[in-house]
């Protein structure tokens, strides 16, 4: 057990869904986490993920991490459903994901980031648009009402700046972009070439998203961020990227 964490939560979602292996009857569902740099969390984050009994595959990309996460890694490949890719050197977060789709097995893919400010409770309610047939795309909103930890004004300020030009020039209503809570059927990505190397990523596949007019859907989820003393590594300039990746993709491909 892991000090501060509530495992009665756990016990009481499955409760209150049912089983969990049947929250999308007849799918498998591959769990994808880009890793770099994280040894204080991986082993927790695998743990809170292996908790959850609907995912049947996890595929940890290992980013070119120099702190000990790839030596943990190591010991973990092949434990179970997890399997681990080595990058050779840091390539960024959008490269990992990449290599996480490509050697994904199920037919759901969820992008989860390792460093615990994503809960994998939030699964069920995740999937659950999915499974209802009302999306094939379902965004995990740290704006929708639900809990939060209260820090880093200027990240929720560029947060929503970036969904609002995401909005304007897409023609939707998306409360949050940024989300690193991104649930999606596999074949969403199966022919989408995506070139984005770190966190231009979000911009790059939900501007892809919504100019296919792929179905998306939005559920809140409570969210646990991280300031940049714990390890965050997102900055400013990312923002800016993000802003010219929004605009440069509503004009080509």
């Amino acid at each position: 057990m892991v000090k501060g964490y509530d495992y009665t939560w756990i016990r009481l979602s499955r409760k209150m869904i049912g089983n969990c292996s049947d929250i999308i009857q007849g799918m498998k569902i591959t769990v994808v986490i880009p890793v770099y740099n994280e040894a204080k969390t991986i082993q927790e984050i695998l743990r809170r993920v292996q908790n959850m009994d609907l995912v049947h595959e996890i595929v940890v990309v290992d980013d070119g991490s120099t702190d000990g996460t790839r030596e943990i890694l190591r010991e973990l490949d092949g434990s179970g459903i997890v399997r681990v890719i080595l990058h050779e050197r840091n390539l960024g977060k959008g490269a990992a994901l990449v290599t996480g789709f490509r050697h994904a097995t199920g037919d759901i893919i969820i992008i989860q980031d390792a460093d615990l400010e994503y809960d994998p409770r939030e699964y069920p309610n995740l999937l659950a648009p999915i499974r209802e047939g009302k999306a094939d795309v379902v965004y995990g909103s740290r704006f929708l009402g639900a809990g939060r930890r209260p820090i880093l004004y200027w990240n929720m300020v560029a947060n929503k700046l970036l969904t609002f030009v995401t909005n304007l020039l897409y023609n939707n209503i998306l409360s949050d972009m940024e989300t690193g809570y991104k649930v999606f059927r596999r074949n969403v990505v199966e022919d989408m070439v995506i070139h984005a190397r770190r966190f231009d990523f979000e911009p790059e596949f939900t501007a892809k998203v919504l100019k296919r007019k792929v179905r998306i859907y939005e559920v809140p989820i409570d969210f646990n961020p991280r300031d940049y003393s714990e390890g965050k590594k997102i900055k400013a300039w990312d923002a800016v990227i993000a802003l010219w990746t929004l605009i440069k993709y509503r004009f080509m491909d």
